[in-house]
């Protein structure tokens, strides 16, 4: 997987926000609002390929839980990164 072109994530009075940016997204008209874990997700990711492991490995080493809850997360944060348009 990769975060398509075009998105930026943003730090807003204290939120974290990702939002289209240049011709690639010129009809991305939404904010995606991501928690401080996702946004962590997000910046150690960008402009790279990666994984659903890749991700699950980053939460068990930033914050020290279990590989299955990670997983869990993982994969509920990819679902909504692919429904909202912001990952290929």
């Amino acid at each position: 997987m990769k975060i398509k072109k075009g998105f930026v994530l943003r730090e807003l009075c204290g939120e974290y926000m990702v939002a289209g940016e240049g011709l690639e997204q010129i009809n991305f008209d939404k904010l995606v609002r991501l928690n401080a874990s996702a946004a962590y997700l997000w910046q150690q990711v960008a402009d790279q390929e990666f994984t659903t492991d890749t991700l699950v490995q980053l939460l068990v080493e930033r914050y020290d839980i279990p590989a299955s809850r990670a997983e869990a997360d993982v994969q509920a944060l990819c679902r909504v990164w692919k429904q909202e348009g912001l990952i290929e």
